[in-house]
Formats: structure tokens, C-alpha cells, sequence
């Protein structure tokens, strides 16, 4: 008996720990997988924010343009805009975010905007790695466009 309640308070510990609250178990694996994909497309543009946000403050002039610096984060972006962020929006996954229903009415075509992202980020990842800093601020406003179409259409304000 006394190891029966050692072991659910130490199943306790680790649930609170894990930040999975005993009422999401309660409803199920779906509610705690739905907060995951949100978590995970919400991280994961926190950290194309990451990237992005030098960039731009360089091409800007708000920040001194460095060329290896810019490379890194270009390189960055790619990498991130590689994983598969579509993962990150099942069906039943807007509420309490700024995701628009749109996204799942028009999936073929948020589907292309981020295929665009994509391409455009390793565009921008080639054209870092020549150094050609004309290029590099014209292809960034290609990659930041893909960024704010995106968002125009599918995201809340």
C-alpha cells in the first residue's frame, strides 16, 4: 500500500513537473497534443523571429551590417524553416491563438505560403553565403515578404 502511494505521488511530482495539468490527462491525449502542436508552431516562430529580427535591423541600417553575422542567421532561418511547421496546426488547434480559421478552409494554399517561406529562406541562405550585400538586401525582402503574406492572411492581430 505504501508503495502504491509512493508511486502516485511521485507520478504527481512528475506530471506537475512536466507543466501537464491532472485535468489535461483527464480529457485525453487529444487536448494535451492539440497545446503541443500550438507550442510547437508558436516556438518555432519565435524562432524564425530570432533570425529574421538581426536581418532586418542590417538591412535596415539599424544595426551595422556584418556580413558573417548575416550568413549565420540566413543560415539559421533555413534550418529552421525546414522543419515541418505544418505539423504544428491540426485541425481543431486556433483557439486561444492568433491562427484564422482561413488556415484550414484554404489549407492548399497556406500550404504554398509556406512552401514559399521555405524556398525563399534557402535562397536567402545562398545568396548570405556570396557576400553580395545588394543581393543579400534584396532577397531578404523577398524571404520577409513570404513572412507578412503568410500572415496577412492567416494570422489574427
Amino acid at each position: 500500500m505504501r508503495e502504491r502511494i509512493l508511486s502516485a505521488m511521485v507520478m504527481a511530482g512528475l506530471i506537475g513537473a512536466a507543466g501537464i495539468s491532472p485535468m489535461a490527462l483527464a480529457d485525453g491525449h487529444k487536448n494535451t497534443a492539440v497545446q503541443g502542436a500550438v507550442d510547437f508552431r508558436e516556438s518555432t516562430m519565435t524562432i524564425y523571429k530570432w533570425y529574421l529580427q538581426p536581418m532586418g535591423g542590417m538591412v535596415k541600417g539599424k544595426v551595422p551590417f556584418n556580413k558573417e553575422v548575416f550568413k549565420q542567421k540566413a543560415d539559421g532561418l533555413a534550418w529552421a524553416a525546414s522543419l515541418n511547421l505544418l505539423e504544428g496546426f491540426p485541425k481543431g488547434s486556433m483557439h486561444d491563438t492568433e491562427a484564422k480559421a482561413e488556415i484550414w478552409e484554404r489549407w492548399d494554399d497556406f500550404q504554398a505560403k509556406y512552401e514559399t517561406l521555405k524556398t525563399e529562406s534557402a535562397k536567402l541562405q545562398q545568396v548570405a553565403a556570396g557576400g553580395d550585400v545588394a543581393a543579400i538586401k534584396a532577397q531578404f525582402a523577398q524571404t520577409a515578404k513570404s513572412c507578412k503574406g503568410c500572415h496577412q492572411a492567416f494570422r489574427e492581430k
